[in-house]
């Protein structure tokens, strides 16, 4: 049973409201945190992460004498995505991001390091953080045992959000549904939507992002758009809802993340031919769309021991090889044999992509960032694209408060998946992090917003 009243609900105990709630709480309100899904420890978003936060002017950066800022961060927003990113919530997550990594550290003991072994396309400079082992589970489960220890945050896991209650235009209830099925009315004055965004609504993807509807998808099961829903009938402002991280690289049958420092190491991605087919050092989620145009949707990616090696920090990769995804072969034509691509096109493409990494040549496909030539042996893994989540949702200001006709609507906030991220529109403006920072950076300025506001405890 849920209290009577409460300071501030929060919806998703995800890393936005996991992170909301601490902020709320650690300025004196009691907090209702509700999870509908059991399983969120192990398939909500940020578990499922590589546990990448971007953060430009950080201290960790600062030790290993790198220069980079919050400006110089906003402008590779402003590159990558055209100009389209919401600059209201690009600038606010920019300024605050060296200060969340700073306060998962210190506040919630989750240990950082600063990721220098390779170079994300679209980021400047070195400046993701990640975990060791560069898993979603080890951030959430740090954030999670912060939550549990606080004693003004109540965790229920069942009840659902069904609908936010206004008196006034502001906040005044929040609507619980419990696993039994019955509806509970819990007086509050602030309500934090951080139950992520809609890529588990095929009907709501194939309507807003047709472009990625039939791709694999990668994400939470629980991103079912309630948030949107329940913006929308409030009659909020929306924001980007064709924005989106797709990947272009998920082992199949495995259904394992292929991380692209694969291909920031020398990777390449070959066609069922044998044939690189695009420019890989786009990024990640726009190559997603490059790869559901083969047929079967499938490609291979190709790389070798050494890349192999570099790439074992990360749990994901780890894991491609316990499970036998690599598939090995001592030169070009056991590699044909393996993957089932044509001898002479594959030793073509080899023997250019060598070229390309040595300096000598141009590649016709304009990929600029190359390392060094693949050596044999080599390892090919089967690969499809995927739709990770939505980065578009509920219209929101700098504080992460929901808007209604470009004003804020007092009590309401959404973070993570629930708001407009940084991303722009459609899948070319994701830089790597872009998720991960607007569910924790949204969710610590939802929670020091909400926990400033002074709660009404007669509610309805």
């Amino acid at each position: 049973m849920s209290p009577a009243a409460v300071d501030v609900v929060v919806a998703g105990a995800g890393g936005a409201g996991l992170t909301a709630a601490l902020a709320a709480a650690d300025l004196g309100r009691t907090v209702l945190l509700v999870e509908q899904r059991p399983t969120f420890r192990h398939d909500c978003n940020t578990a499922m992460s590589t546990a990448m936060i971007p953060a430009a002017g950080s201290r960790w950066q600062r030790e290993a004498g790198i220069e980079d800022s919050a400006e110089t961060f906003l402008a590779d927003i402003e590159r990558k995505t055209s100009g389209t990113a919401d600059a209201t919530v690009a600038r606010a997550l920019t300024a605050v991001a060296p200060e969340l990594t700073e306060w998962l550290a210190d506040r919630c003991a989750v240990r950082l390091e600063l990721v220098t072994d390779f170079a994300y396309p679209g980021h400047s400079a070195h400046r993701c953080h990640a975990v060791p082992g560069r898993s979603g589970q080890t951030l959430l489960r740090g954030l999670l045992q912060a939550v549990q220890s606080h004693p003004n945050i109540t965790l229920m896991v069942g009840p659902r959000l069904l609908d936010v209650i206004l008196r006034s235009g502001q906040v005044a209830a929040a609507v619980l549904a419990t696993p039994d099925g019955r509806q509970e009315r819990l007086a509050t004055s602030s309500v934090i939507l951080a139950c992520n965004g809609f890529a588990a609504a095929a009907e709501r993807v194939r309507e807003l992002i047709p472009e990625i509807a039939d791709a694999l998808y990668c994400g939470s099961p629980g991103s079912v758009g309630d948030a949107l829903a329940i913006g929308e009938r409030l009659g909020a402002d929306v924001a980007c809802l064709d924005s989106y991280q797709g990947h272009g690289s998920v082992a199949v049958p495995h259904g394992i993340l292929v991380t692209w420092a694969v291909i920031m190491n020398g990777g390449i991605i070959i066609d069922a031919r044998g044939a690189r087919f695009a420019d890989e050092g786009q990024g990640y989620s726009e190559f997603a769309t490059n790869i559901l145009c083969q047929p079967g949707s499938t490609g291979w990616v190709v790389f070798d021991e050494g890349i192999n090696q570099a790439c074992l920090p990360f749990a994901d990769h780890q894991r491609l090889n316990e499970a036998g995804a690599l598939r090995w072969a001592n030169d070009s034509i056991s590699l044909a044999s393996v993957t089932g691509c044509r001898p002479e096109v594959l030793a073509g493409t080899l023997a250019d992509a060598a070229r390309y990494a040595a300096g000598q040549g141009r590649d016709p496909l304009s990929r600029s960032h190359w390392t060094r030539p693949l050596c044999p042996p080599y390892a090919a893994i089967r690969v499809t694209g995927a739709l990770f989540h939505t980065q578009g949702g509920l219209a929101i200001d700098a504080h992460a408060r929901v808007l209604r006709g470009g004003r804020p609507m007092p009590g309401l906030f959404a973070a993570g998946g629930a708001a407009v991220g940084i991303s722009g529109t459609g899948g070319d403006g994701y830089l790597a992090g872009n998720g991960l920072l607007a569910a924790l950076g949204l969710g610590l300025l939802a929670g020091r917003a909400a926990g400033t506001i002074v709660t009404n405890p007669r509610g309805l």
